[in-house]
């Protein structure tokens, strides 16, 4: 038993291993390839005669943990402030999307009760991927996330509704279908009861749910959720404090985890979510001193049960259906995608979020959800559909995840480009041909403001060009000279008057966009000094490679001041902190100036990385000679300014 574990174990991380790091090379995202890991490796499980339903039982648990974190992000008042996305389009999602379904399942000769049951298990999307896929693009705060999570969040909360329907759906004579299955992940059976969705299936030993009539299954329900919130309010705050008095970092873990882990098999036992009330004990925490430290302490299990839980999605795809039926599973797969997308598309629109928003929360929507999975098992349970309807959908749910992040990517390297590129089609805004400005420049975001507002207080005039409509006119309000145009055309250049321009500054904050206007500049306009703004080294090396004359590393320069302080804050000298940093920046700078050189002449790689590493060397060295030096001329004029400098 031990050994088959650890090989079952062993094979899942060399899988997520493998496969995740290639996906996110390829540009796929970690979420397909974990989806894949599990299509790989599906035969060795069928060999070794694994369960996969069984292993995404423990791995539901990571869908479980992440609810928490969503619910530690949002305090109730942010909760409070999203009711009307909740209700209402999450509300009209499920609701629509459910009738829809019924509307199609009798149009194809189904019972309406069946129709009604595949609507409601249908219409649920996905949490994990959702999420995963927006905190990885980081476009959880934007509107097309935020409704997004709204929608997931409604879809969470009505699976407890439905749990309790799907009892009065049941074909009166029954289909006999209580046995097991022939496919090893066609459904995630079992009695149905306590079955949660995210972590909350399986045998307790304190089933409530059965033995409980209906409406003191209510107030026992109630009393839990006022549980969680009151003990959440009054009892956990103490224990926390408590435990971190002990100073114990993995006393903090274990609590942690029994928080998740407890109301988990407490929600369980009366049937309800166990996401639901992790998520509820998450809010409730959410503005506790100790947030981030339970962040830190759940993330790793979050994160490894998170990618178990996709690879055994992925294993549990049966392609034998799919290779005898192809037509028909390819059919309700796009049918099903194409539905869901239209209806999410709409209620966006109704919603009135713009249409790169409308169409990024569609297909974000558009797949089924691992809720699906516990609802197709509790509706055989309940000879509410049979087997062979499962089973098809099963493998239809399963595959419209493994397309998600696929559609993902459309979205951003399709979609997204030529949408921004219609709605910036207001035509370029039109400039004095006897502009002599000595500069221009390029993006009039954040770091343009202040660039701007800073020369204009030292006397120097700028033509400011961005290519966002909306940020111009509202920087024109402030009296500050903009202008509407795309920067890396050579006509608005040569408008913005390069040609008698000194000095270009490239601010834009799209690395490929500032290398090309770099390039074209100095190509077109080798007397323009050029200095441009970079995220990072390497896009300043390739700014350099462009053609740059200077680059603003916005992490190293703030890094390169952090530094200066700590040393002063260490009993260095103000003047010696700030020359060693003025020192170091600058011998960076020569450095990334000469691997850009080595880079044009080919010089290898291998060449290159020996020269940065002599180089880091002698760094090191002249800051050694320079201590050995002792009081310079320089350190005693300086000496006198160290109150000026402050600390």
């Amino acid at each position: 038993m031990t050994s088959s574990f650890l090989f079952l174990a062993t094979l899942f991380l060399a899988a997520a291993v493998i496969a995740v790091p290639i996906s996110q090379r390829l540009g796929l995202g970690s979420v397909l390839g974990y989806l894949i890991a599990g299509v790989i490796i599906a035969p060795v499980l069928t060999w070794l005669g694994a369960d996969a339903v069984q292993i995404s039982h423990v791995a539901e648990f990571g869908v479980v943990m992440m609810l928490f974190l969503v619910g530690l992000e949002l305090e109730p008042a942010k909760l409070w402030r999203l009711r009307g996305p909740i209700l209402g389009v999450g509300g009209a999602q499920v609701l629509i999307t459910a009738l829809a379904m019924l509307g199609l399942g009798l149009t194809f000769g189904l019972d309406w009760r069946m129709a009604l049951a595949l609507g409601l298990a249908l219409a649920l999307s996905s949490t994990a991927i959702v999420l995963q896929t927006l905190n990885e693009k980081g476009e959880m705060g934007t509107p097309a996330g935020q409704n997004s999570f709204s929608v997931l969040l409604f879809q969470d909360i009505a699976v407890i509704p439905i749990l309790a329907l799907l009892p009065f759906l049941a074909h009166p004579g029954g289909f006999g279908s209580h046995g097991g299955s022939d496919h090893g992940g066609d459904s995630h059976g079992g009695d149905g009861h306590g079955g949660d969705g995210h972590g909350g299936g399986g045998d307790f030993v304190f089933d409530l749910s059965q033995s409980l009539p209906p409406w003191a299954q209510a107030l026992v329900s109630i009393a839990v959720i006022l549980g969680i919130i009151v003990g959440g309010r009054v009892a956990l705050r103490p224990v926390f404090r408590t435990i971190a008095r002990t100073r114990i970092r993995e006393l903090f873990t274990a609590v942690a985890l029994l928080i998740v882990v407890g109301i988990a098999f407490l929600m369980g036992m009366i049937g309800l979510s166990a996401a639901l009330g992790t998520f509820i004990a998450g809010v409730v925490l959410a503005d506790s001193e100790y947030r981030h430290e339970l962040e830190g302490d759940i993330e790793p299990f979050k994160g490894l049960l998170l990618g178990l839980f996709f690879i055994t999605v992925g294993a549990q795809i049966n392609f034998g259906i799919l290779l005898g039926e192809p037509l028909v599973i390819l059919g309700l797969l796009a049918g099903l995608v194409a539905l869901k997308a239209a209806i999410v598309f709409a209620l966006a629109t109704l919603v009135r979020l713009d249409l790169s928003s409308r169409w990024t929360m569609a297909l974000l929507l558009a797949q089924g959800g691992e809720f699906a999975f516990v609802l197709f098992g509790f509706m055989i349970a309940e000879d509410v559909l049979p087997r062979d309807i499962t089973d098809r959908f099963t493998l239809v749910v399963a595959l419209s995840m493994l397309v998600t992040p696929l559609l993902v990517i459309f979205n951003e390297r399709v979609l997204q480009p030529r949408l921004q590129a219609g709605q910036n089609q207001r035509a370029h805004d039109a400039m004095d041909e006897d502009n002599d400005n000595d500069i221009i420049i390029a993006g009039f975001g954040r770091m343009g403001t202040v660039i701007t507002r800073f020369l204009l207080g030292q006397g120097y005039r700028a033509t400011v060009l961005d290519h966002d409509p909306d940020q111009v006119d509202f920087m024109r309000r402030f009296g500050l000279q903009s202008f509407y145009g795309d920067a890396s055309r050579l006509d608005l250049l040569e408008s913005a008057g390069a040609g008698r321009a000194k000095l270009l500054i490239v601010a834009v904050d799209h690395p490929a966009k500032a290398r090309e206007i770099v390039h074209l500049a100095k190509q077109h306009y080798p007397h323009l000094k050029i200095v441009a703004r970079a995220t990072g080294r390497r896009e300043a090396f390739e700014l350099f490679q462009a053609g740059s004359d200077s680059v603003v590393r916005e992490t190293f320069d703030g890094a390169i001041h952090m530094s200066r302080r700590a040393l002063e804050l260490l009993g260095m000298r103000p003047y010696a902190a700030r020359r060693a940093a003025n020192k170091f920046r600058d011998y960076d700078r020569d450095l990334l100036v000469q691997q850009a050189k080595m880079a044009e002449e080919g010089m290898e790689e291998e060449e290159r990385i020996a020269r940065a590493r002599q180089v880091m060397k002698d760094l090191e060295n002249l800051f050694v000679q320079d201590a050995a030096d002792g009081k310079s001329e320089l350190q005693d004029t300086w000496a006198a300014n160290d109150n000026a400098e402050g600390r």
